[in-house]
């Protein structure tokens, strides 16, 4: 347990807000606090593959987009509507909500095919993403965005780089109106998940507690450090440093120099160590040193669940 959680469970919750420093303290001390209350305990699954690269956190003008995590490497090219145009790289917190129960409800059902609908906006809204006005807007541009990318996978090994090329979404019924009054356009069908991606998630998905997502729902890069602690510590065997370079490689996807990085990425691993009470990581002046940690989803609730 982390020393935010510790003061927490012996001062209470509204000690700890009193004595936020700043808008940082209060928001790690919020979501400690959302996860330690979390009573229903569920989890949801994303893949591995994401613990090791992402998408961008904010809209980029080019037509391609890739991430270096350890012997991975994912490619995004952006897909074209049917004029032909393209339509751009998804990006941000609510690309990331979207795949997040994408993923979930295949493996959670078995099936490829997703329904949406009034399913889709009550667990967006369960996870407090309002369907309205200008969130709505995001939701269903970054919905086109997914549903159009192309996906390449590259597994560099000593010898040999093996592909995988793909994408997200197989089939999707895509809106053409830009009305406000037109939001259900989106959501009135299902989609069908991409088979190699789907495939590739049944054999690769990781549990992750959803109300861990949901308080850090706001903050992309937040969520891809979560998911790479979830990933990473609880397969450790001892202590390993990770250095700014290797962090800066996954991480710094927008920051031109890793001091730049550097001094922004202690706001995203905060709330990540927050959304996550088991995880054990010291920063040092030349990096970060994770420590074997329980995993945030413990196996006894997954054979149950």
């Amino acid at each position: 347990m982390g020393e935010i959680h510790r003061l927490i469970e012996e001062t209470g919750i509204d000690f700890v807000r009193a004595q936020s420093e700043d808008k940082l303290q209060r928001q790690v001390a919020e979501t400690a606090f959302g996860v330690m209350s979390d009573e229903e305990r569920q989890y949801g699954i994303m893949h591995a593959g994401f613990a090791m690269t992402s998408l961008p956190h904010k809209d980029i003008s080019e037509p391609t987009w890739s991430r270096h995590g350890g012997n991975i490497k994912l490619l995004v090219e952006s897909g074209r509507d049917a004029s032909e145009n393209l339509v751009g790289i998804p990006f941000g917190s609510i690309a990331r909500m979207i795949l997040f129960y994408f993923q979930t409800e295949a493996v959670k059902n078995r099936s490829r095919e997703i329904e949406l609908g009034r399913s889709m906006n009550q667990w967006l809204a369960g996870m407090g993403i309002d369907n309205g006005g200008k969130t709505y807007k995001l939701v269903r541009e970054q919905s086109k965005r997914l549903s159009l990318c192309k996906l390449t996978f590259f597994r560099m090994e000593k010898n040999q780089t093996t592909s995988t090329n793909g994408g997200f979404v197989r089939d999707a019924i895509l809106p053409t109106a830009d009305e406000e009054d037109d939001q259900m356009t989106l959501w009135r069908s299902a989609v069908r998940l991409d088979e190699g991606f789907y495939e590739s998630l049944i054999e690769h998905g990781m549990p992750v507690r959803t109300a861990a997502i949901r308080e850090i729902g706001a903050r992309s890069m937040a969520i891809d450090v979560y998911i790479w602690l979830a990933y990473r510590l609880h397969y450790l065997t001892k202590a390993t440093p990770v250095t700014w370079a290797a962090l800066y490689s996954q991480f710094g996807g927008g920051y031109q120099h890793i001091r730049q990085f550097k001094a922004k990425f202690k706001e995203p691993l905060s709330l990540a160590l927050a959304a996550y009470p088991e995880a054990r990581v010291d920063v040092s002046d030349t990096g970060v040193v994770l420590h074997p940690s329980p995993p945030p989803v413990p196996e006894r609730m997954i054979a149950a669940g």
